[in-house]
């Protein structure tokens, strides 16, 4: 069996959403129907649509991130976390049990989506590429790291290293589904930790995740990589939330 095929098993020729022959996991039509979020004018942190630009640093941001200090240089995803971008997402994460669970369209679209989150928001090459930890135990759980799988895509593609060794959930933290912005920054407060056996920390990171809604658990993140030493973290995410009415916002 030529390698081809089983290229073919992890990243169908036949685009996922409408079957049509396809070089990538979308074709183009069903690609550019996607809910990709604009580039121009926008905030470097929340990607929300910026009224002129901002300072000559070069690095944009609005007037509610500016107020706010950040441990992250920038923040990009790809596309909005709705329509038919919430179903691959939630396939890729939430996969059903056994061979039946095996679902290489939705990976294959997740990871196209986070190759699209580099392309756009890493303009400088990284040290190394660390994923969002998931908590021991909640790997356990489910088998796999969301953000591990794409943060592997990124950095082949970079052509670094992904660090697993130095960032660790050191609490096991509730779902955040439903919870308003300052609930989700106290959910994350205290839950990582930087465990690297290496004494030299790395100086530019990028910080990957699957999905960013209020952007809480990579600040949260963030903070511990800077304390660590790192000197630059731009965070990576395949989707982003939509904001909500009342500061809840829609996630996964």
């Amino acid at each position: 069996m030529g390698w081809r095929h089983w290229l073919d098993l992890v990243v169908p020729r036949a685009c996922a959403a409408c079957a049509e022959p396809s070089d990538g996991p979308l074709c183009d039509r069903c690609r550019a129907a996607l809910p990709w979020i604009p580039t121009y004018l926008r905030c470097a942190l929340c990607q929300g649509e910026l009224e002129r630009p901002g300072a000559s640093s070069g690095v944009m941001r609005c007037a509610k991130c500016t107020a706010q200090p950040s441990p992250l240089l920038r923040c990009t995803a790809a596309v909005w976390l709705e329509g038919d971008v919430h179903a691959w997402i939630r396939r890729f994460k939430y996969p059903r049990r056994g061979l039946a669970g095996l679902d290489a369209q939705a990976g294959a679209v997740a990871r196209d989506l986070a190759r699209a989150a580099a392309r756009r928001g890493a303009l400088l090459r990284p040290d190394c590429v660390i994923p969002i930890p998931l908590h021991p135990s909640r790997l356990r759980s489910r088998g796999f790291n969301p953000a591990g799988l794409l943060a592997s895509v990124i950095a082949r593609d970079a052509g670094v290293g992904v660090r697993h060794d130095c960032l660790v959930r050191v609490r096991d933290t509730p779902r955040q589904t439903g919870m308003g912005r300052r609930a989700r920054s106290e959910n994350v407060a205290g839950a990582f930790a930087w465990q690297a056996r290496q004494p030299v920390s790395p100086h530019r990171v990028w910080l990957v995740d699957d999905v960013v809604t209020t952007g809480a658990t990579l600040r949260a993140a963030a903070e511990v990589l800077r304390g660590a030493g790192v000197r630059e973290v731009f965070a990576l995410c395949a989707a982003r939330s939509p904001e909500r009415g009342g500061g809840v916002e829609s996630a996964l």
